[in-house]
């Protein structure tokens, strides 16, 4: 293949536009903020399912309080009408009374058990509106905190994108300057080599591999014409001469 000088040492101004296009993109992928944003969604999951979890306990609670609120009421209402069959004198019998007296006592006993089982009851709902508060107020906090987050990622990423557009602008003017032929070559080995095409022979040594040529293939490179378009024996890549390369 053949190309003029002049475009092949365009080509070296395509791969550094090319080189900060794929590092803006990798800049892009990782920034900072996209593991945060991550993980306090991550968390933001856990909370909700927390919460659901623990405002399903505190309505299992509500009920269960209820119950035992309306049990101790039954049981009230019934020691409270025997005290008044008691008071009336309408029960005549020993006996009757005797049994009544027991009943009575009996039920002021359950009653007393009914309002220990209550007074629990209240103290478990506690501790669970306890825990739906802490939740609610960390899944806030966990919003807030994300909020911020998405905003310095988007800010991020648009300074980002302006850049990335600005150099492909350059990049296409570029472009323009280099033969097809050249331009498909280089795009293949980009694909083949990390994202580097094309490299510069500075001072004996390829700058895409990093390696210094021989001597042999220093005297082919001297004796190739100008128009040449010449590859590194040992990486490949598209190798361009310049006033540096030390031939």
């Amino acid at each position: 293949m053949k190309a003029a000088p002049q475009a092949q040492q365009r080509l070296i101004d395509l791969q550094e536009l090319d080189s900060s296009l794929d590092r803006l993109a990798h800049r892009r992928r990782t920034l900072p903020e996209l593991a945060e944003i991550d993980r306090l969604q991550g968390r933001a999951g856990e909370l909700r399912d927390a919460i659901v979890a623990a405002e399903t306990e505190l309505g299992d609670l509500d009920r269960e309080q209820r119950k035992a609120e309306q049990d101790v009421e039954q049981v009230r209402a019934r020691a409270d009408r025997d005290q008044k069959r008691l008071d009336s004198g309408m029960v005549t019998s020993a006996k009757d009374l005797s049994g009544l007296q027991a009943e009575i006592a009996s039920l002021q006993r359950r009653q007393g058990d009914l309002e220990e089982v209550v007074l629990e009851i209240m103290e478990r709902r506690e501790e669970a509106e306890a825990k739906v508060a802490g939740l609610r107020a960390e899944r806030e906090s966990a919003e807030r905190e994300l909020a911020g987050l998405t905003g310095r990622r988007d800010e991020a990423q648009h300074k980002i994108d302006d850049e990335a557009a600005a150099t492909s602008t350059a990049r296409t003017a570029v472009a323009k300057d280099v033969p097809d032929d050249l331009i498909a070559l280089y795009e293949k080995l980009r694909g083949q080599f990390g994202g580097v095409g094309a490299a510069v022979l500075y001072r004996g040594s390829c700058q895409g591999c990093r390696l210094a040529l021989n001597t042999v293939d220093l005297n082919r490179i001297r004796a190739a014409a100008d128009d040449d378009v010449l590859r590194c024996e040992e990486c490949r890549r598209i190798l361009v001469r310049t006033a540096e390369s030390g031939l």
